[in-house]
């Protein structure tokens, strides 16, 4: 069974940084597309962005616009880990941040119905 461990949430003072991490188990990261996602109180589940491979080290990096900008995703193949950079927090950024990860397909992949295997999420604070 594919596994998603997410860790890296804490509390954190707005406009600081934090990285969170994605450690991936169960399958070969080659054939997958990684996306996080993040969820808060009262809200919808929304893409932030994700990840994808082509083969090799070639990849395809998707981000959401309100993301773009401060967000950033990146991987470690030798690692089978993605990591999501984030900059200029804001407490709106306060949320439950989700991976997930999907066998690789033609369209956005930027809802959640897209994705198959997702891990427990972790908590990102950010104090005003």
């Amino acid at each position: 069974q594919v596994q998603l461990v997410e860790s890296g949430g804490r509390l954190v003072q707005a406009g600081g940084s934090l990285r969170l991490s994605c450690a991936a188990s169960g399958h070969s990261f080659s054939s997958y597309v990684v996306g996080w996602f993040r969820q808060a109180p009262g809200k919808e589940r929304e893409f932030v962005a994700h990840i994808r491979w082509s083969g090799g080290s070639t990849y395809y990096t998707y981000y959401a616009d309100s993301m773009k900008g401060r967000y950033t995703i990146s991987r470690d193949g030798a690692k089978n880990t993605v990591y999501l950079q984030m900059n200029s927090l804001d407490p709106e950024d306060t949320a439950v941040y989700y991976c997930a990860a999907s066998r690789s397909g033609p369209g956005l992949m930027v809802s959640v119905y897209d994705y198959g295997y997702w891990g427990q999420g972790t908590q990102v604070t950010v104090s005003s």
